[in-house]
């Protein structure tokens, strides 16, 4: 579920909040939180995601700018892919609102696969073909980090239980281009 305002959170995601204050010990005090989605898991709801980059940013209003493109809606949200640097100065924070074992669908990630730049389908699962994963188990209340464009994936749990994850997308810039604001969290 994509959150589409949570003032009520903004002491805790803010760059002074113990959320916040991760992304603000990677990116600096700028750190702002610029989208953010809950996952939630469950034995009714258990499904696989397969290898991708996070590519799309969430803006207030549409407005054609060069290289800035693939605009679509989501939620009543509306995401746009950003020139690829826009990404690269990103980082993902999870927040972890259950354990997550081997069998309760970690995230996969691909290490180093941020440093490849902007990946289409095949060159990401070329890349998944070679590279070798890593498993991000957590415990309740622990927070992963990762840059933005990292490749990564889920499966499906293989003993379907609960597994909620707030994640938060931070950036260091004011806006996303002279011409675009972020949607935020504050609205």
């Amino acid at each position: 579920m994509r959150i589409r305002a949570a003032p009520p959170l903004s002491s805790i995601l803010g760059a002074a909040g113990p959320v916040g204050g991760v992304a603000a010990s990677i990116l600096g005090r700028g750190a702002r939180p610029v989208r953010a989605i809950l996952f939630n898991k469950s034995e009714a709801r258990n499904w696989a995601l397969g290898w991708h980059q996070d590519r799309t940013i969430v803006v207030r209003h549409r407005r054609e700018v060069t290289g800035y493109d693939r605009w679509t809606m989501k939620d009543g949200l509306i995401q746009v892919e950003p020139p690829f640097d826009i990404l690269e100065r990103m980082v993902t924070l999870r927040v972890h609102l259950d354990p997550v074992d081997p069998d309760n669908a970690p995230l996969r990630i691909l290490p180093g696969s941020h440093r490849l730049g902007r990946l289409t389908d095949a060159a990401v699962d070329e890349v998944a073909a070679r590279s070798a994963e890593y498993r991000c188990l957590a415990k309740r209340g622990d927070i992963w980090a990762y840059a933005t464009p990292i490749v990564h994936g889920s499966a499906a749990a293989i003993v379907p239980r609960r597994r909620r994850v707030l994640q938060i997308d931070y950036s260091p810039d004011d806006s996303p281009g002279e011409l675009l604001a972020w949607r935020g969290l504050d609205e």
